[in-house]
């Protein structure tokens, strides 16, 4: 983990300027713990079950493996890709499908425990649907 130097008192900004000193897979699982202490703040009475539930949900797809994926796609939007990244492009896209139905298992899990449907729960959330055409 990388270490960070920072006075003793911090405003927001002088934070936020120390974390961004931070390499990226040290600022991804700050922003998970961030996540995690948000869900527990704005809900004390969450269960440990939903404050795990929501730290899972709210967990991206790693910056590299987006970044490479972003690249694949634009060689294929260029005409530019190989049957190796073709390969490539398809093995990245079924595990970021796999991650997106884990996503929403976690969501259905939730909303269980919460007795309320999966609508009104990504409702509450904030979670906007996407829609692919």
């Amino acid at each position: 983990m990388s270490t960070v130097k920072v006075e003793v008192q911090l405003s927001s900004e002088e934070l936020l300027k120390a974390v961004e000193q931070l390499n990226q897979p040290d600022l991804e699982r700050f922003v998970s713990q961030i996540l995690l202490l948000q869900a527990q703040r704005k809900a004390s009475s969450l269960t440990q079950t939903e404050a795990e539930l929501l730290l899972k949900i709210n967990q991206s797809i790693p910056s590299t493996t987006q970044k490479y994926y972003n690249e694949l796609i634009a060689k294929r939007e260029a005409e530019n890709l190989t049957k190796n990244d073709y390969r490539e492009l398809l093995n990245l896209t079924e595990q970021i499908e796999k991650l997106q139905v884990q996503r929403i298992e976690y969501l259905v899990e939730l909303a269980h425990l919460r007795g309320i449907s999966l609508i009104a729960l990504t409702e509450n959330l904030g979670i906007q649907t996407q829609m692919y055409v």
